[in-house]
């Protein structure tokens, strides 16, 4: 996994941890899964505009913020950043067509 996985993962699993009115991360694991999907819409939401807009700057700082709600998710689910990355492997390779049709049966 890379370094700065790594590195969020000990963060937004320590958080869990944390005083909700001190951490922003900890706020979200306290109001639960449907306050965190909110804000993964909303940032996915926010990165479709700024794929719109052209904008590389924006287009980058708007998929960070997607990539970490998404990190988010996976830390109040229990689900290791390295398990997706590991999904990913087992796709490479792999058309688009033939893995979703893998999926279907």
């Amino acid at each position: 996994m890379s370094e700065i996985l790594n590195k969020l993962a000990t963060i937004l699993e320590d958080r869990k941890h944390a005083d909700p009115d001190s951490s922003y991360v900890a706020s979200l694991y306290h109001a639960g899964t449907d306050k965190i999907l909110k804000k993964l819409g909303e940032e996915a939401t926010e990165t479709v505009i700024a794929g719109k807009g052209g904008d590389r700057n924006e287009i980058i700082y708007e998929t960070a913020d997607l990539w970490f709600h998404c990190l988010v998710l996976l830390a109040h689910n229990n689900i290791e950043p390295q398990l997706i990355l590991d999904e990913l492997d087992r796709r490479f390779g792999l058309s688009g067509i033939e893995e979703k049709a893998s999926r279907d049966k």
